[in-house]
C-alpha cells in the first residue's frame, strides 16, 4: 500500500523533466494510435493534451489497466482517476479490481489545468507504469517503445498532442537524466480512411491504388509493410519477417489484364514500397517486386535507437484526404 501511494504522489506531484522521448500519431479510418519511442531512458508516466481542430474526440481504447506485467505491459495507472475509481485493500495493499468501465487515462475536466474531456474537442490524459522490482531493466517495466491508446474522432480532423506541464508532461525513472521530448510527429490528420503523403509525387499513385491507409505508415517507404514494430532481446525493428511474407504473397502479382492485380491479394499494395510499377507491356505489370525487395533489404532488421541507427519515421508527412 505504501509503495502504491508513494508512486502515485510521484506521478501527479513530479516536474515535468526533459527525456527523449518521441510521441507519435497514426491516424487509420477515423481513428489515431497514440504511441512512443525512446532512446532508452524508462518513463514513468506521460500527460498529454490532445486536441481536434474541427469536431470532438468521442472515444479512447486499446489501453490497459493496471500493473505493468511481463505478459501485459504498459501505463496502465490513471492518476487524475485513480482515487474516484479504483479500491485498494488498507490491509494487503492489494487492489480490488483494475478492470472499471470508468476507469480510464482521461483526466476530468474540472481538474486543475484538463481540458474539456471526451465530447469536446479536446482531452488531457494521465498515464503511469506501476510493476515490480521497480529498476528499469524489471522484466515488468514497460517497453522502450509502444502503443498507449487509440482515439476515436467523429469527423475528419487533424489532431494535435502537446506536453501538459502543469500535470506534469513526461516523468522518467530519473528525472535528473537530460533529453529532449519531440512531438515532430505528434500531429496526424484522421480523414475516414483517405490518408494519404500530401506534396508527394506518389499521391497520384496513391488515388491509382485504391487511397491504401498503409502508405501513410511512416516507415512503409522504408519497407515496413505492417506499421508494427517488433522488440526482440537485440532491440526493436520495424522491418523483419512480417514484412518480408507481405511481400512474398504479393510477389510480381500481375495487374489486368495478365492477371488479378494486387488488390487481390490481402495487404498486398503495402508491399509497394516504391509506389511505381515494374514489368512490360508484353509480359504485364506488377506492383511488388525488385526495387520493392531492394528497399526491404535495406531496412532489414535494422534496430531502433539505442541499439541501431533506426529506419527513418518520414513517409508520411503531412496527411491530407
Amino acid at each position: 500500500m505504501k509503495k502504491l501511494c508513494a508512486l502515485l504522489a510521484v506521478l501527479v506531484a513530479a516536474s515535468p523533466a526533459l527525456a527523449a522521448v518521441r510521441i507519435i500519431a497514426e491516424p487509420n479510418g477515423m481513428t489515431v494510435a497514440i504511441k512512443y519511442e525512446t532512446d532508452g531512458e524508462k518513463v514513468r508516466a506521460f500527460a498529454l493534451d490532445i486536441t481536434v481542430d474541427t469536431g470532438k474526440i468521442v472515444g479512447i481504447s486499446d489501453f490497459i489497466r493496471g500493473e505493468s506485467t511481463a505478459a501485459n505491459p504498459g501505463y496502465g495507472i490513471f492518476p487524475a482517476n485513480f482515487a474516484r475509481y479504483i479500491t485498494v485493500n488498507a490491509d494487503t495493499g492489494e487492489v480490488a479490481k483494475w478492470d472499471v468501465n470508468d476507469y480510464t487515462p482521461v483526466a476530468d475536466p474540472c481538474d486543475s489545468g484538463a481540458l474539456g474531456g471526451l465530447g469536446t474537442n479536446g482531452i488531457t490524459i494521465e498515464m503511469g507504469a506501476l510493476y515490480y522490482p521497480t529498476e528499469d531493466n524489471s522484466p515488468n517495466a514497460p517497453p522502450n517503445s509502444g502503443q498507449l491508446f487509440t482515439l476515436t474522432v467523429s469527423e475528419p480532423a487533424t489532431v494535435t498532442i502537446a506536453l501538459n506541464e502543469i500535470r506534469g508532461g513526461v516523468v522518467l525513472t530519473d528525472p535528473e537524466k537530460p533529453a529532449t521530448v519531440t512531438l515532430g510527429q505528434a500531429m496526424a490528420v484522421v480523414s475516414g480512411g483517405s490518408a494519404a503523403p500530401a506534396g508527394r509525387s506518389d499521391y497520384a499513385e496513391w488515388v491509382a491504388v485504391g487511397k491504401p491507409a498503409c502508405w501513410a505508415y511512416p516507415r512503409q517507404c522504408h519497407g515496413d509493410a505492417d506499421g508494427q514494430a517488433v522488440t526482440a532481446n537485440t532491440g526493436t525493428y520495424y522491418v523483419g519477417t512480417a514484412d518480408l511474407n507481405v511481400l512474398i504473397n504479393a510477389w510480381q502479382v500481375k495487374e489486368a489484364p495478365f492477371g488479378p492485380g494486387v488488390a487481390a491479394i490481402e495487404n498486398g499494395i503495402c508491399a509497394d514500397f516504391g509506389h511505381n510499377k515494374e514489368g512490360s507491356n508484353e509480359a504485364g505489370w506488377y506492383r511488388v517486386g525488385t526495387s520493392d525487395l531492394n528497399i526491404l533489404i535495406g531496412s532489414w532488421l535494422v534496430k531502433e535507437p539505442p541499439a541501431g541507427p533506426g529506419v527513418p519515421a518520414d513517409c508520411a508527412g503531412k496527411l491530407q484526404q
